[in-house]
């Protein structure tokens, strides 16, 4: 039995670890010790943080591994490639996953390879550099945590008061002695997911993103496939991903991009060499109708899986979030089920009792919908039905979401 190393025990690990279990393969999960759901599937669980190296390179060698594999999370990057790299496994090299997960050094890399849409950046190492960088843009800024996810860390700031907020506000999350900032490039952000194959890219799937305002910045809230747009535009976004996946090293790996369409020019915001979360592995297999966590692991064990496809099928999703604190106080099980005897694809992470969070970033999440359709109006429409049969705190999500959605206009 073939043996495959899977990092991180989340929410979006779990699909993978339920892939690997169905085609055969002994499952080693990875993650620090935590209430993960991925730990009561796997056929092994190793108690390491993802992020520890030297342990997780100690622990695949002992193990016997023959591929190693995530998905949805940046942290466990670079200990995929160091691994991959030194055990001579399929994957992303060490110097490409150092590449994607510091953004500063994403940038670096874009600029000396003159990747096509780069954007003006600095380094930032106080206050009064942030500060400095808005003054000189005259215009709006972000301000990133160089090694977070999930949008964890990312502030825009439009005044130079608001510079001092969003400075402190990603300092806050880095664990690095400096920060990223960026012009604020205004526009349509897009995502761009695929995967790059013996140096070829074989895959590439431009798609619209839902966005979910969370205070001073947003997040991916769901994502369309495909992405509709004229030719030329298409074709120069493929062009940009292209550059930018030979910059960074990319190879024998999934990506996932954030791009911002200005004037209908494609300016990439930053790459990551591992798939997107969000839904985006279920909505690539819907639309190209394969199973894209298989080939996933295919490609982590040295298979070369076939990214091609003859029919597509229009598909959207979004995840369902929480605008307060609380607790989960009542569902209405006979709607949900009703709902899901129709063939709705939707799941919930959560269950009366559980507390929920005020969406901050994509991991708050408490469930998400799915749906083949090309219309956003087919999706919100089922959202509200779901969210109709959820209370928290005693009122409705919904009602919840209209209030919150009032308050921010009135503001």
């Amino acid at each position: 039995m073939k043996k495959i190393m899977i990092l991180g025990a989340g929410i979006y690990q779990v699909p993978l670890i339920l892939k690997a279990k169905e085609m055969g393969l002994y499952t080693l999960v990875v993650s620090y010790p935590g209430p993960y759901p991925g730990f009561a599937l796997a056929d092994e669980c190793l108690y390491l943080d993802t992020r520890d190296e030297a342990g997780i390179l100690k622990a695949a060698r002992e193990k016997e591994i023959q591929g190693i594999c995530t998905t949805g999370t940046d942290v466990a990057i670079r200990t995929l490639g160091h691994t991959a790299e030194l055990l001579h496994l399929p994957g992303l090299s060490l110097a490409a996953a150092e590449h994607v997960t510091d953004k500063l050094t994403m940038r670096e890399v874009f600029r000396k390879a003159s990747v096509a849409g780069s954007i003006p950046f600095c380094r930032v190492t106080s206050l009064a550099e942030a500060r400095a960088f808005f003054q000189k843009q005259a215009s709006s800024i972000m301000l990133k945590a160089t090694d977070s996810s999930g949008s964890r860390g990312i502030v825009r700031a439009d005044s130079l008061e608001e510079v001092n907020e969003a400075y402190e506000a990603a300092c806050s999350v880095t664990h690095l002695p400096y920060i990223l900032a960026e012009k604020y490039v205004a526009g349509e952000e897009i995502g761009v997911d695929g995967f790059v194959l013996d140096g070829e890219v074989k895959l590439l799937l431009p798609h619209k993103k839902f966005v979910v305002t969370a205070g001073h910045t947003t997040l991916p809230g769901g994502h369309a496939f495909p992405y509709k747009a004229d030719t030329a535009l298409l074709t120069a976004i493929t062009e940009t991903i292209t550059e930018a996946i030979r910059a960074t090293g990319l190879d024998n790996c999934a990506f996932n991009a954030d791009v911002m369409i200005s004037d209908g020019v494609p300016y990439i915001l930053e790459i990551g060499g591992r798939c997107g979360a969000t839904c985006i592995p279920e909505l690539i297999s819907m639309y190209c109708g394969f199973d894209y966590y298989r080939k996933m692991l295919e490609a982590a064990l040295g298979e070369k899986p076939d990214f091609s496809y003859e029919h597509t099928t229009p598909c959207m999703a979004k995840l369902l979030f929480s605008p307060v604190n609380g607790i989960i106080t009542a569902m209405d099980e006979e709607r949900l089920h009703n709902l899901r005897n129709e063939g709705i694809s939707f799941s919930l992470d959560y269950g009366i009792g559980d507390s929920v969070e005020k969406v901050k970033n994509g991991t708050d999440r408490i469930g998400q919908v799915i749906l083949a359709a090309s219309r956003e109006a087919e999706l919100d429409t089922l959202i509200a039905s779901i969210q109709d049969a959820i209370e928290i705190n005693g009122t409705s999500l919904s009602r919840l979401w209209e209030k919150e959605t009032s308050e921010r206009n009135l503001s």
